[in-house]
C-alpha cells in the first residue's frame, strides 16, 4: 500500500474515531521522529499528546463561550470623542493605579453611557 492511500486511510479511520489532532499532525509528528529517531512510542506519545492538548483547549474555549462571560473592555477601544468631558490623559493616569498606592479613593461619576463601567473594569 503506497504512502499516500496509508495517509487517507488514517484520515478516514481518525474521522470515524473523532481524533482530529491527530488526523491533522500525524505526518507531521512522523516524519519529525523519524529525522529524529525517536521511537514508535515516543512517536505515540507525543501524538497522543497532542490530541489531548487541543482537546483541553477547545474544552476550555467552548465552556469560556457557554458561560457568556461579559466582554474584556479596554482603554484602546474607549471612543474618548463620543464623550468628550471624559479627560483621556487623566483616564490613563489613572489607569498606571498609581492612587492605589497613595490609598486615593476614585469616584466615577456621570450620566448613563459615558464610560464609567468601561473605565472601572480595565484591567491594570
Amino acid at each position: 500500500m503506497s504512502e499516500a492511500l496509508q495517509a487517507s486511510v488514517i484520515i478516514e479511520q481518525c474521522k470515524q474515531l473523532r481524533l482530529p489532532t491527530i488526523a491533522g499532525q500525524f505526518t507531521k509528528l512522523a516524519e519529525q521522529a523519524q529525522r529524529e529517531n525517536q521511537s514508535h512510542l515516543h512517536y505515540l506519545e507525543t501524538l497522543l499528546a497532542a490530541e489531548i492538548e487541543e482537546r483541553e483547549q477547545s474544552t476550555i474555549a467552548r465552556r469560556l463561550r457557554e458561560a457568556h462571560l461579559p466582554k474584556v473592555k479596554t482603554l484602546e477601544e474607549f471612543d474618548f470623542t463620543q464623550t468628550p468631558q471624559v479627560s483621556a490623559s487623566q483616564i490613563r493616569v489613572l489607569a498606571e493605579g498609581g492612587y492605589i498606592a497613595r490609598a486615593e479613593p476614585v469616584v466615577f461619576l456621570g450620566d448613563c453611557g459615558t464610560g464609567k463601567t468601561h473605565s472601572a473594569n480595565y484591567p491594570y
